[in-house]
């Protein structure tokens, strides 16, 4: 009898509760991790106006960082500078207050789903949903998850036409 191959993924065994009450996985993704790393260089960007290539050279010696898919990374946190402010406009257009108002936090992880949702297709819109959902319920405030879930939702048909008609076809035929 063949013994079962271990997933190239594993599944999280083990879990522990982060500073902020949310359950930490022991074992996560090497994309998952990238966005964290991601969310922390992205605020370094928008609030020390920190340098792109600081702040890449800095992440980069941070502990877990090998833990993390380096290109990825790269992806992330020079894409969403670059593409800062059409991010900030899409966004703008499904926010209840100004801009300004948005913990930062909660705007980089706006940045990271619009970009992902942009430039990454092989990430599917609720993947991508889900993800930042969980960026903003570890980092950000304590209902911040619940106004990035809202944003991105309505930003997702726009963005995501196709897959997310597909999505919603299949949900009620069903």
């Amino acid at each position: 009898m063949a013994e079962p191959h271990a997933p190239t993924q594993p599944q999280e065994q083990q879990t522990k509760l982060s500073s902020t009450g949310v359950r930490k996985t022991a074992t996560k993704n090497k994309r998952s991790r990238a966005r964290e790393f991601a969310v922390q260089g992205l605020y370094q960007s928008l609030v020390g106006k920190n340098q792109p290539a600081d702040i890449d050279l800095f992440t980069r010696d941070l502990s877990g960082f090998s833990k993390a898919d380096a290109v990825h990374f790269d992806a992330l946190l020079h894409g969403c500078i670059a593409q800062a402010d059409a991010a900030d406009q899409l966004i703008s257009t499904r926010l209840d207050r100004p801009l300004t108002e948005i913990s930062p936090i909660e705007r980089v992880v706006l940045w990271i789903g619009v970009y992902e949702m942009q430039h990454c297709p092989d990430v599917p819109w609720r993947v991508v949903l889900n993800e930042c959902v969980e960026l903003a319920k570890e980092f950000g405030g304590t209902d911040g998850h619940k106004y990035v879930n809202a944003v991105l939702n309505g930003l997702a048909p726009e963005l995501r036409a196709f897959e997310v008609q597909a999505d919603r076809g299949a949900r009620h035929s069903a």
